[in-house]
């Protein structure tokens, strides 16, 4: 039988000209850990509220592939967290020609609590640092954006990074989030500041760039509680 049948997202596919989102399955979530062992960000500085990333090359690979199984174990219509592995060259069009074709690139979340009721969603993700600079950010999230606004039918979406985190900050401006203030956190000891981002269904609308298709979303609805 296979996995869709049991776990419909599975089946359910993202697609932008460049990439293709799913929730990996064994084998890609192994490719999934690799991606992360080889490294997110600099070491000198921590882009995340959780240092997931502390523990050297094998502790992000078995921290990524037990979140990810994790997402699935824990899933409950009123909380879930849609984590899709990031697929550059697997889109409708045929990439830039690099030699990328097909390969994991990194993850994006799509998280929320109530959603039924709030139709609130927040957004996460990460993309190995070979494959950054290239818009792949922007564009992963322009996906799962869609997904959100025009699959199942959100009114807001969140997202944060710290202030310190440009790339971050600059791909929310550039998909029409705006400033929804700030939060200081503690992390590796230290405090830090985050700046919470929101993101209306009008803002989203009018940022529009990126072409995107959803398929196989039907048979998920009510396990996002829609």
């Amino acid at each position: 039988m296979a996995e869709e049948h049991i776990w419909p997202l599975y089946g359910l596919r993202v697609t932008t000209p460049r990439l293709e989102l799913r929730l990996p399955d064994l084998a890609a979530l192994a490719g999934l850990a690799a991606v992360a062992a080889d490294g997110v960000h600099d070491e000198a500085r921590m882009p995340f509220t959780v240092p997931w990333t502390d523990g050297g090359p094998e502790a992000r690979a078995r921290t990524t592939f037990q979140h990810v199984l994790g997402t699935v174990a824990n899933w409950r219509p009123e909380e879930w967290m849609l984590s899709l592995a990031v697929r550059y060259g697997s889109g409708d069009g045929d990439g830039d020609g690099d030699g990328d074709g097909g390969r994991i690139v990194g993850r994006q979340d799509l998280g929320a609590t109530d959603f039924a009721v709030t139709r609130e969603a927040e957004t996460g993700s990460w993309l190995g640092l070979a494959h950054q600079g290239r818009g792949i950010g922007t564009e992963m999230r322009a996906a799962v954006l869609h997904l959100a606004f025009a699959g199942l039918g959100a009114r807001c979406v969140t997202s944060a990074a710290m202030t310190d985190n440009p790339a971050s900050l600059a791909v929310s401006r550039k998909l029409g989030y705006a400033p929804d203030g700030l939060v200081t956190v503690a992390v590796r000891g230290e405090a830090r500041t985050v700046r919470r981002l929101r993101l209306d269904r009008a803002a989203w609308e009018a940022h529009r760039t990126v072409p995107v298709e959803v398929r196989g979303l039907a048979p998920c609805r009510a396990l996002f509680g829609v």
